[in-house]
């Protein structure tokens, strides 16, 4: 298993791996992350075969700096339980801090153990925030 960033030009690899995503790659959309260098896509492959990924998000504020946000961390459900979650997790926050970032943050449900437990192996410790969403229908 190796992990890769795509980048620019990574499009079709992106559509390729639509199976672990929420729901299809949408090309334009795809386009566009992979556009801005502050968006970040990992890919976990065995081979041609993709089993994971994590998408990070750079954020910068005048008075703190830049942090990594981790977007989302998805793995193949025949390849979990094999440390590739953590793995990934790892490699965002290797390029979070090559970047110059001075942190990383994610959100997650407070009943998904298995996220959790992930982030937790990966070095992430919880606190006591709270989440708020505005949702709307464009």
């Amino acid at each position: 298993m190796e992990i890769v960033r795509l980048t620019v030009g990574d499009d079709a690899t992106v559509a390729a791996m639509s199976h672990l995503f929420d729901g299809p790659s949408i090309a334009e959309h795809a386009h566009r992350f992979l556009a801005d260098d502050r968006h970040h896509l990992l890919l976990a492959r065995d081979g041609d075969v993709a089993v994971g990924f994590v998408s990070g998000v750079e954020m910068t504020h005048p008075d703190k700096g830049t942090e990594m946000f981790l977007y989302e961390l998805a793995v193949d459900d025949d390849w979990q339980r094999q440390g590739i979650g953590v793995a990934l997790v790892r490699a965002l926050r290797e390029l979070a801090k090559e970047r110059g970032c001075y942190g990383m943050w994610v959100l997650t449900d407070a009943d998904n153990e298995a996220a959790l437990a992930t982030y937790a192996s990966a070095g992430g410790s919880p606190s006591d925030q709270v989440m708020l969403d505005w949702e709307w229908k464009s």
